[in-house]
């Protein structure tokens, strides 16, 4: 079996991306298929085409809606690691950043002007996010300059720009209906904000796990070793904003932890300090579709990360997070909110991916027993 793809950079995440067409030609279900591309069950994905980290065994499925007012569709699949399996609900807002970028390349889409608008729509979410890709004098830039947070190298400036996030995956911003609750993990009750946009998110104060907001630096540390503790939290948060019947079912990767705290008084360039969960482990920058729902988290009063911010609504966020400060904006559009934030994105490698036999009964039946 050979499927073609493209090896993509969005943001600070890696993905594969592919055309919802080639699935339609196998009989294998994406949640069989993925897997085993990317080499899983197993925590070095050696056998496929998984890079071993939450942040990049990614799927990207893409296709061109018809009749419609959007360019691009596209579904996120969240790939286990050490499970075969394929976790479907939530977007990713890095990988989010190639779908645009992608369009432009196979020329889906025809540049126009210096910024080049293009509407996706997001399927595990229904979120539709107007993609803008800096095209000067109507094309992509031989060479991309643009520079990121979190990347060494650049690559092509894409803004996302998320239109009215709020309540895409429970249906209401505040899923519980309160702006704060409390919940109880490891003998402690925790005050937490359960906020849903762009992803849902559980967010917690920095001081009550012992971090102290005046050294960043030691959160790390200080966050490992109560990793425990905060996924019973995510998993009873979980249950309570309807994701999930009990904590056992809860998916992997939603919600997405947050820890905040008032920036250090050294730390002038940023509003608030950040640190996000996913998967399991610390984020080693920031979930973007966690940085939409941390923006309207400061714009309601009674959050946890409003009594920081305070209530007055800015324009722009600045998020410190482990690769540097990360800036979201918001913007009335048409009667909609739009909140956003610019990313980087480029190819790495467009291939044909190979397995090694066809998936059939016999591989189904041994990556299903693999996750038992």
């Amino acid at each position: 079996m050979k499927i073609e793809a493209e090896w993509m950079r969005g943001g600070t995440s890696k993905c594969w991306v592919f055309e919802s067409g080639q699935f339609g030609e196998t009989e294998t279900s994406p949640d069989v298929l993925l897997p085993r591309l990317f080499g899983s069950p197993d925590h070095r994905q050696i056998d496929g085409v998984g890079g071993a980290t939450s942040t990049t065994s990614k799927a990207m499925i893409l296709s061109r809606p018809v009749g419609e007012d959007v360019d691009v569709e596209f579904t996120f699949a969240q790939v286990g690691i050490e499970e075969a399996a394929v976790d479907w609900g939530s977007n990713c807002g890095n990988c989010s950043a190639v779908v645009g970028l992608y369009a432009i390349e196979k020329g889906w889409v025809v540049p126009t002007g210096d910024v080049t608008r293009i509407v996706t729509r997001n399927t595990n979410t229904g979120q539709i996010i107007i993609q803008r890709v800096s095209t000067p004098s109507g094309a992509l830039p031989i060479v991309p300059q643009a520079e990121m947070p979190g990347v060494p190298f650049p690559g092509y400036r894409v803004g996302l720009g998320f239109q009215d996030p709020a309540g895409k995956t429970t249906g209401k911003l505040l899923p519980t209906g309160s702006a704060s609750d409390r919940i109880t993990a490891g003998g402690t009750r925790w005050t937490v904000s359960m906020v849903d946009a762009g992803a849902p998110v559980v967010i917690l104060r920095a001081d009550d796990l012992g971090l102290d907001p005046e050294r960043y630096d030691s959160w790390l540390a200080g966050v490992e070793l109560q990793l425990e503790t905060l996924e019973h939290i995510r998993r009873q948060a979980a249950v309570r904003m309807g994701l999930a019947a009990t904590t056992s079912e809860a998916a992997r990767a939603v919600p997405k932890v947050a820890i905040v705290a008032s920036p250090a008084q050294s730390d002038p360039d940023s509003d608030v300090s950040v640190m996000m969960l996913s998967m399991g482990k610390p984020h080693p920058a920031l979930a973007i579709t966690g940085s939409i729902a941390l923006t309207l988290a400061a714009r309601t009063p009674g959050t946890v990360l409003n009594a920081i911010t305070g209530d007055t609504i800015h324009p722009t966020l600045r998020l410190r997070t482990p690769a540097g400060v990360i800036e979201t904006w918001s913007e009335e559009r048409d009667g909609s909110l739009l909140v956003g934030v610019d990313r980087t994105a480029r190819t790495l490698a467009t291939t044909v991916i190979h397995l090694p036999e066809a998936l059939g009964s016999t591989v189904d039946a041994s990556l299903a027993s693999a996750t038992q």
